[in-house]
């Protein structure tokens, strides 16, 4: 069974796959299709650029297909949950594409656009609705639309859902769904707090597991540059002056930093855009949309552009900053030798950073060639690397170095006594030392 008409799918769905170009289906499709056509709840690991939206998107639209009227007043028949705006409009995107000529409508919403305007579209109610998170919660707090009629139930990219902090959205959310339904549940990584997701949300699910976590595509030719910190922009610049014809994905870790990198490129005569937590989504939307175009040749991104991104015409991808979290590196990769391409990923290895470097070699298992430079000495006060269950990121933007306890589990010494006079010490960064009596933040996690 290596065709999508020997799957079972509707004739419908697939003269749409005829029509943008989708004629192989890949191992995650033809493991998949078959048990979510069955009506089974479903649990697959899989790197992103693997096919997934097809995976889950194409049994569902058939499904759907058969059902021969239009979904009720704010009511939703499929639910798709994503991480990042980015990845719903592509997801999105995908679905509209197979479902052209068909009643079927899908509809998206994510933060940073009109509630009031989403509010108008889902007042006709949607076949599929894919949503980021935080953005279905006002919705649902506006009783702008119902899940009560909802049958089925996607989590795209479940892993960075949690490690953005949205365990207690998809808890609420869950609320509002009925118990019977169809769950799918896809993840590159499996941590410990995926398996309980799984086991809450999912009732005897089939698993399926493609790409292992850490592999990475055969047709990257991957490398690693050491360099110290400060001239990494004028190494990042020689390279990109040796392919100006083609596209590159650069990843920094903040915000700022990725913003500030833009505009120094901008001034060296690159054309280059960024996309990051701290812009619109106006901005971010049409600044892909150039990028993809060609228009901008260079792209550099946040973490928010890691996952679900797929731009084919990319040909390098330069990790600026080297994650705190080594899966995010597989993730990072991969925007590039898409749709069975060829790509390069260079790593920009600084002194502080070869304890991450460490990290991701033993994610992929295998040593980084060195492209130039030599390999710095491990810093005895290199922060440990975080693992992606540690970490909690917002907006999309870099992540942030979590606090490292002193003398965790020991008691602490006891401070010699102050002058009355002496002010409080100076935390690094000028910040202030946190109050004992203030309250935690509680929220939603970060804002779709």
């Amino acid at each position: 069974m290596t065709t999508f008409a020997g799957l079972g799918l509707s004739p419908k769905l697939l003269l749409a796959l005829e029509k943008t170009g989708f004629t192989t289906p890949t191992p995650i499709q033809l493991e998949a299709i078959p048990h979510v056509m069955a009506g089974r709840d479903l649990m697959g690991l899989a790197q992103t650029g693997t096919g997934k939206t097809a995976a889950f998107g194409l049994p569902l639209l058939h499904r759907l297909l058969d059902i021969g009227h239009p979904p009720g007043p704010r009511n939703v028949r499929a639910l798709i949950l994503a991480p990042t705006r980015e990845l719903v409009a592509q997801i999105a995107e995908h679905l509209e594409g197979f479902t052209k000529g068909t009643p079927v409508r899908v509809t998206s919403v994510t933060g940073g656009a009109s509630i009031n305007k989403q509010t108008e579209r889902l007042a006709r109610g949607a076949d599929v609705l894919v949503a980021t998170p935080g953005r279905l919660i006002d919705l649902l707090d506006r009783r702008a639309v119902s899940l009560e009629n909802t049958g089925y139930l996607v989590l795209d990219e479940a892993d960075q859902m949690l490690d953005m902090g949205f365990i207690h959205a998809l808890r609420k959310i869950a609320r509002h769904l009925p118990h019977k339904r169809q769950t799918l549940m896809f993840s590159a990584t499996m941590p410990k707090l995926i398996d309980e997701l799984a086991q809450t949300y999912l009732r005897d699910p089939v698993k399926v597991a493609v790409n292992p976590p850490g592999k990475t595509a055969d047709r990257i030719d991957q490398a690693v540059h050491f360099t110290n910190q400060g001239d990494k922009a004028k190494l990042l610049e020689s390279y990109l002056q040796q392919h100006p014809a083609e596209s590159a994905l650069v990843f920094s870790r903040t915000k700022h930093g990725a913003e500030k990198l833009m505009k120094l490129l901008n001034s060296w005569g690159f054309a280059a855009g960024s996309i990051h937590g701290n812009k619109s989504q106006n901005h971010r939307e049409r600044t892909l949309k150039e990028f993809r175009e060609g228009t901008l040749k260079v792209l550099v991104a946040t973490d928010v552009a890691a996952r679900g991104i797929d731009i084919p015409i990319v040909r390098h991808v330069y990790n600026y900053d080297l994650p705190n979290v080594p899966d995010n590196y597989v993730h990072r990769i991969g925007r590039t030798a898409r749709a069975g391409a060829s790509g390069r990923a260079v790593a920009f290895c600084a002194p502080a950073e070869m304890e991450e470097l460490r990290a991701i070699e033993k994610v992929t298992g295998q040593p980084l060639a060195i492209a130039g430079g030599t390999p710095h000495a491990v810093e005895p006060s290199a922060a440990p690397v975080r693992r992606p269950q540690q970490q909690r990121r917002g907006g999309g933007g870099g992540a942030k170095p979590a606090r490292q306890g002193a003398g965790a589990g020991k008691p602490a010494a006891k401070p010699a006594p102050k002058p009355a006079s002496a002010k409080p010490a100076a935390r690094p960064g000028g910040s202030a030392p946190p109050r004992r009596d203030a309250k935690p933040r509680q929220s939603h996690g970060a804002r779709g």
